[in-house]
This record gives C-alpha cells, structure tokens and sequence, in this order.
C-alpha cells in the first residue's frame, strides 16, 4: 500500500489526465521526460545549488516555544516563509523553470490565485531571461495587489480572468485555454498538486524538499526524524504534500490537512472540500470536487485567496478517502484570530492561508510530549490589508 502516484499518475481511485486531445501532446512531452529530467545528475546539481544559493534553503525548522507553552505540546514550525518571494511556492517554479529549459521551451504562463506562485514564477522567468504570463481572477488581482506590483516589476504580464467567479479556478482555465493555442513553444508551470499526470506528482516531487528537511531537522533537534503530526493547510495542496511527501507510507506519523471553511461549511460560502466535495474532474484530474446535484461546479469561498479553490489535489482527495490524512475545517474567523495570535506570540506574521493551520489548536488536542510540525507556509505581507480591514488596524 503507497500512497504515492503510480505510473498513470493515480493516488487510489483519483488522478490520472482527463484532458482535451488538443493538450495530449503537451502532457506527453512532459510525462514521458519528467522523471528522466529529475535523474539527470546535471539537473539536481542546479536545482539544488539554487535552492540553496537563491531560495535560501535550506528553511529552518523553529520550536515555538511560547506557542508550545500555550497549547501544552510541542510545536515547531517549518519556516517556508523565509525563502525568496515569501513562500514554498518558489521551491516548484525553480524546478519547473529548469524542466522547461531542458526541454527547449521559450515562454511561460502560469496560474495564480494568491500571487505568492504568480510571484515565484515571474521570478524564475526574470533570473533565467523567458518571457512569463500570469492569469489571475479580477478579484484576487483587487485583493492581492502587492502581489501583482511585484509580478509586473519582475517583467510579467498580468491577465486577467473575467469570467465565473474570477478567482483562481477561473485563472487555471484561461492558462489551459492559452496552453492548447500555444503547444510547441510553451510550457505552463502549474503551482499546485493539481491538474492531469504528470503536474500532481512532479510538484510534490518538487515541493518535497521540505518533509526531506523536516526529516533532517527534527533527528538533530529530537533524536527522531518523525514527528507525531505533520499539519499543513490544504487548497489545492502543494506546500501539504511537500511537508507530507516522505512521510506519506509511514503511519506512525499523523498527517492532518487544514481546509478553509470561509463562513461556515454549510454556510454556501465555503471551500471545505473533504467536507462538501463529491468525485468529479475538474482541470485535468479526477478528484475530490465542490459540485451541484448535475455536475456544475460550485463556487468556492474563503477570506485567503490561496484555498478559494473549488477542489483538492488527487493525492489529497486519496489521503481523505482513505482515511490516512485528517482532514479540519476553519472558519475565516478562526484563522484570522489563529494569525493574530502567532504574530503576538512569536513574532512571525503567517499568511493567512497557514493561519488555517494554526487554527487548530484550539480543537484538535496533542499530548503533551508529542511532536507537532506546522508548515508555515507563507508570510503574511501580502495579506496586511486584509489583516488591516478585518481588525480594523
């Protein structure tokens, strides 16, 4: 039993490519060389050496004392808000820009619905010289503007999306729609776990650096390298599945994943997937999905605009189904509160996606001696107006 992807990118029952004959052959190109690239004793050189070098990795992992000493169990934080751009994000698009390199691509697109990847890919377009578009949802673009100042000072193209809930799901649909006019010369650098084999399984692939860290770390500082629990927030899941990626067949290491629940789960403003979603397709990949009685696709809703999507990465709708991940819902409310209470007791401001995350604690009970590991995900810069209007700052 593994809860990794097979060979046809499935996670148990989801996964796999459901896609338009039109993008067969890009997802080919990429599948039949993704694995091949990885293994390249070239490619893991500049990969690793611009991780270290560029990102700023290794992140440390920090045990937060006063945190600990309130909820009365050990918790340490994987600071991935410490690398360039702010966030995990950075540590996939690095690896994708070199994928894309190798196979002799010359122009990005992307999709974003926080920035924080739209950020990262513009920065790995600007350090490697290739021409970068980013599409984003009208509303995140409005909510997100620091995020889209950054992308355009890096020399990106910021398109928006107008159409649906102009939010990230909306985004990745005109990132597909340019993808299939442009096959030859383009390569699209998705930012999460998500989309059709291989995108799910080479970003984890990516992103696992962090639970490859944690494992390192955690030896040095308790002797062991697991912890009890592995917490991460979860949209479509690509900073959860790095944190989780090595510990993923190893049972005696809990994993929880944090959704958002906006106003409430049954409030229909909501993007608590493990909790409303039904099996569907959306973007390429058979999932776990928010979806009306005929199929529609329900809009998602969340306070973060990096969980306001209306599914999850098949590798978590598997960890859910089958019971090894657990899966919470938070409310806006709790993760706002969580946010404010990490910054006034460690000093750290989190991005309100990991917010979520920190929410927890005040539901979810831990021993004592017991390990906990939040992957602290982002920073919270690009949220400051939003902390601003929601506590009247």
């Amino acid at each position: 039993m593994t809860y990794h992807a097979n060979e046809k990118g499935y996670y148990g029952e989801f996964g796999g490519a459901f896609i338009p004959e039109m993008l067969y052959p890009n997802t080919e190109e990429l599948r039949q060389n993704y694995l091949q690239i990885m293994e390249e004793p070239s490619f893991i050189e500049e990969f690793r050496g611009l991780l270290k070098d560029y990102v700023g990795r290794p992140t440390p992992l920090y045990f937060a004392k006063r945190l600990s000493d309130k909820y009365q169990t050990k918790i340490y934080l994987k600071r991935e808000d410490l690398c360039h751009t702010g966030a995990h994000k950075v540590n996939n698009t690095i690896g994708q820009i070199l994928m894309a390199k190798r196979l002799g691509k010359t122009r990005i697109i992307a999709e974003t619905g926080a920035g924080q990847h739209g950020v990262a890919t513009a920065t790995v377009c600007a350090l490697m010289g290739i021409e970068c578009v980013v599409y984003m949802g009208e509303i995140d673009i409005s909510r997100q503007a620091p995020n889209v100042a950054r992308m355009k000072m890096l020399g990106a193209e910021v398109r928006p999306a107008l159409s649906g809930s102009r939010t990230l799901k909306d985004a990745t649909n005109e990132a597909i729609r340019d993808w299939i006019n442009n096959p030859v010369n383009t390569h699209y650098i998705i930012g999460s776990v998500v989309g059709p084999h291989p995108y799910p399984d080479m970003v984890a692939r990516f992103q696992a650096v962090i639970s490859e860290e944690i494992q390192s770390q955690l030896l040095e500082k308790e002797g062991t390298p697991n912890p009890d629990y592995i917490v991460a927030c979860v949209g479509g899941g690509s900073n959860a599945a790095g944190a989780y990626y090595h510990y993923l067949d190893n049972e005696d290491v809990g994993i929880i994943a944090v959704e958002a629940a906006g106003k409430g789960i049954h409030s229909g403003e909501s993007a608590a997937t493990s909790a409303l979603g039904k099996v569907g397709i959306i973007h390429g990949s058979k999932t776990l999905l928010m979806q009306t009685s005929d199929g529609q696709i329900t809009e998602p809703y969340s306070i973060s605009a990096g969980l306001d999507y209306p599914g999850v990465g098949p590798m978590h709708a598997n960890l859910f189904t089958s019971g090894r991940g657990e899966f919470i819902s938070i409310t806006d409310d709790e993760a706002m509160n969580a946010g404010l209470l990490v910054s006034q007791l460690e000093g750290i401001i989190p991005a309100i996606e990991t917010s979520h995350a920190f929410a927890i604690f005040d539901y979810r009970k831990f021993k004592q001696d017991d390990i906990v590991v939040v992957n602290l995900s982002g920073r919270g810069d690009k949220d400051l107006q939003t902390y601003i209007d929601y506590f009247k700052l």
